[in-house]
């Protein structure tokens, strides 16, 4: 559902200096929290296969850690994210793990409330609609999220697939007031002003945007759009010029240099 994947954020976990493998004869119970560390390692780095054994691992060896099954959850989603394109049975698949890790987590930890933001939109991209806005409203309405301008964007993502704009344009812009340096909130509230016929509106969601993450290659990109749409080339080009060097090789990158080629000389 995501035009960026969702961002799953951890708290990484302090870890004591560990000894030899044995300490006076006897064995040293197994590191649950360094597994579960590298697995967060091997997520931020686009291993999500092998961060999901990690998290097994880690869960082998404490079944009782809620924060486990959140990584658990995490990697499964990505997982969904990577099966080849038409393959609908490896991503419902992985999908349903997905959910059935973040229901484990909380059956675990009730109040662990930012699960409800991962198997919120587990269910909205199994096609679980209603059950999935019900797990965000939850996660938002919470006092405790820890994040709720992932919640309330991903509830205006859900009604921007809707064709639901105007609640699309309110819940990305709760979630811009909510952290104003959270890119996702930006794109999405440009791309539901576009829907709405609102381009000038759109371009200035955009440099706002950019102005608070100056160095964001999705945010440049999707300006550089805004500004050729615009007639601004000369504007165009400077701002997917810098997203070719912010990201050179990535998505965004590749993407700025495509639309440079589509702009004429200078």
């Amino acid at each position: 559902m995501d035009r960026i994947p969702v961002r799953a954020r951890f708290a990484f976990l302090a870890l004591a200096a560990l000894g030899p493998a044995s300490l006076f004869g006897q064995p040293v119970k197994p590191d649950a929290d360094g597994m579960f560390n590298a697995g967060l390692s091997h997520l931020k780095e686009g291993r999500p296969a092998v961060a999901l054994e990690e998290f097994k691992r880690a869960i082998k060896v404490d079944a009782k850690n809620s924060l486990y099954y959140k990584g658990l959850s995490v990697a499964y989603a990505q997982l969904a994210d990577l099966c080849p394109a038409g393959d609908e049975g490896c991503r419902q698949d992985k999908l349903k793990e997905s959910i059935a890790a973040a229901r484990k987590g909380l059956e675990l930890n009730p109040l662990y409330v930012d699960i409800h933001n991962d198997l919120g939109t587990a269910l909205l991209k199994l096609g679980k609609r209603d059950e999935g806005k019900r797990e965000l409203l939850l996660a938002f309405n919470d006092a405790t999220n820890p994040y709720p301008e992932v919640s309330s964007r991903n509830l205006g993502q859900a009604s921007f697939e809707e064709q639901n704009y105007p609640e699309a344009i309110n819940w990305f812009r709760t979630s811009i007031s909510r952290n104003k340096s959270y890119p996702d909130a930006y794109l999405g509230l440009a791309d539901s002003l576009l829907a709405t016929g609102r381009p000038d509106e759109a371009l200035l969601s955009l440099e706002a945007g950019v102005k608070e993450l100056p160095a964001h290659p999705a945010l440049l990109v999707a300006l550089g759009e805004a500004y050729q749409r615009a007639g601004r080339l000369n504007d165009a080009r400077t701002k997917l010029e810098e997203a070719s060097r912010h990201d050179p090789g990535g998505p965004a990158g590749k993407r700025a240099l495509e639309l440079l080629k589509g702009l004429p000389s200078r």
